[in-house]
């Protein structure tokens, strides 16, 4: 009697034999449920969709067996790696602008989307996506005693930057916050050297005098939230 992977149909004498062997077919369909395989399975999805004009019959057994399986799942893990601000959004604009797969894993490509994106996105995602970081922040540093209005005032001034710098942190929030302002006022040379791409002060301060009511409406919300 013999004992067959019901993925690559190799055989094994023994059952121990056969629950310990791991071909790339099985591993393949192991990995489904991690969430970098996920983000790179709906990836696939959307290139075939931009590019086919359908992925209704695409299944995850389609993509583990597709030539792209690799590059997709490196992107949908790069995803995870670096907290996306908007993964779908992100992939909607590498499709649209026809960047080669093989290099949509690049840092310049998500830094030139992320810039643009900023400038985009509608003040609530801002805010409701630097709030929740601010907070993740204060549950993790005990000197801002799990009290994200803090986040500004005494956490570090260095991991600010590189939160500004990564979209985590919008200018929406720096800009109409006291305790931003404040901030950017302390920030050495080297931190707004880190940030200046993102907080590009000639664009923000247009957008907030064309967005009036938003602008006003951030205040507030950030003024009633300790900021």
């Amino acid at each position: 009697m013999s004992y067959s992977c019901k993925f690559c149909n190799k055989s094994f004498v023994k059952e121990t034999t056969l629950a310990a062997h791991l071909c790339e077919p099985k591993r393949r369909n192991q990995q489904q449920n991690e969430v970098g395989v996920q983000l790179g399975f709906k990836s696939y999805l959307k290139f075939y969709e931009t590019t086919q004009g359908s992925a209704k019959l695409k299944t995850y057994d389609d993509f583990a067996s597709s030539s792209y399986y690799l590059a997709f799942v490196k992107y949908g893990r790069l995803l995870v790696d670096i907290r996306a601000v908007n993964s779908a959004s992100y992939t909607e604009w590498l499709l649209k602008n026809n960047k080669k797969l093989d290099h949509w894993c690049k840092d310049k490509l998500y830094t030139e989307w992320l810039y643009q994106y900023l400038r985009k996105e509608s003040v609530q995602d801002a805010i409701e996506r630097a709030l929740k970081e601010m907070q993740l922040y204060a549950d993790a540093e005990t000197k801002l005693q799990n009290n994200f209005a803090n986040y500004f005032k005494f956490g570090s001034s260095n991991l600010i930057s590189k939160h500004i710098s990564d979209g985590r942190i919008s200018p929406w929030v720096v800009y109409n916050s006291s305790s931003g302002i404040e901030w950017l006022n302390r920030a050495n040379p080297d931190q707004l050297k880190v940030i200046m791409n993102a907080i590009d002060p000639d664009f923000w301060q247009q957008k907030f005098r064309d967005y009036i009511a938003d602008t006003e409406w951030c205040k507030d919300v950030l003024y009633r939230a300790g900021l």
